[in-house]
């Protein structure tokens, strides 16, 4: 089957497009993103995604750079939504409570709207059979309004929409990646990502300094514990030898006791025939 599949980076590129060829499909490459701001982070995504591309000889469609469309559509309302931020969990216990879920939805829908509906165009316009898109590799999107998005751009469009859920895949591609060297972005792209970039990596650092936290406090209780067993094992076990050497003291003074009384009539019988 002809795709176009959607693309937003190298990184979340290197499993969509294995798993695709893979399965026999003939890819081609969209870069779709005029949410990525500044213009420098966009061109250097685009860079890293050509080298991948052409390292498994996929061709890549660079599509209209234009910020200032994506601002009226999807900036604004996120401007908007700001205003009225949601209530949120006062200590929380996932990225999804650490930021405003509710509103960062919507406006991310905006923009899944916005590149996925350029995406099916361009693929019904070029004679492609399917769309799809990479943004399911992260764990951070919202997946069920991706596969949503792409459904409805590629039925308005007249092509087909091949969703996948690509998460399972999203530790691979980041051990890939890194292997790689490939350049890795702290963010999703648009400019109320960055900020929400940075307080996911300081809420994950976090997490990670708890969880290592309770790891050692664990293995300290463990320690202790076994200390503890080991302190008592011994303690038993001298308990026991003390018991074994007093026993066999008893039992020595009765047969010097029983040697002493045979020997004394024996030497009285003695001193009578003498």
């Amino acid at each position: 089957m002809k795709t176009l599949l959607h693309a937003c980076c190298g990184p979340c590129s290197l499993e969509p497009t294995r798993l695709l060829l893979e399965e026999g499909h003939d890819i081609t490459v969209y870069y779709a993103n005029s949410n990525i701001d500044p213009q420098p982070e966009y061109a250097h995504r685009l860079a890293e995604l050509r080298r991948h591309a052409a390292s498994i000889e996929v061709g890549v469609i660079e599509g209209p750079y234009d910020p200032a469309a994506w601002e009226r559509g999807v900036g604004a309302l996120g401007d908007r939504l700001a205003e009225r931020p949601q209530p949120q969990a006062e200590r929380p216990t996932c990225v999804s409570e650490l930021l405003d879920d509710e509103n960062r939805q919507k406006r991310c829908r905006a923009c899944y709207r916005l590149r996925l509906a350029e995406t099916a165009r361009v693929a019904a316009a070029q004679g492609f059979d399917a769309v799809s898109t990479t943004l399911s590799v992260s764990p951070y999107q919202f997946t069920q309004v991706i596969r949503e998005e792409l459904e409805r751009a590629a039925a308005q469009a007249g092509v087909r929409a091949d969703f996948r859920d690509f998460r399972p895949f999203y530790d691979e591609a980041t051990r890939r990646s890194r292997e790689a060297g490939m350049y890795r972005q702290d963010y999703c792209g648009c400019r109320f990502s960055v900020e929400e970039g940075k307080r996911t990596r300081a809420f994950l650092k976090q997490q990670r300094a708890a969880q290592k936290a309770e790891r050692a406090a664990a293995r300290q209780q463990q320690e202790r514990a076994e200390g503890q067993a080991r302190a008592q094992k011994e303690a038993e076990r001298r308990a026991y030898a003390d018991a074994q050497a007093r026993k066999r003291a008893v039992l020595k003074a009765l047969r010097a006791q029983k040697e002493a009384s045979a020997v004394a009539p024996a030497a009285a019988g003695r001193k009578e025939h003498a």
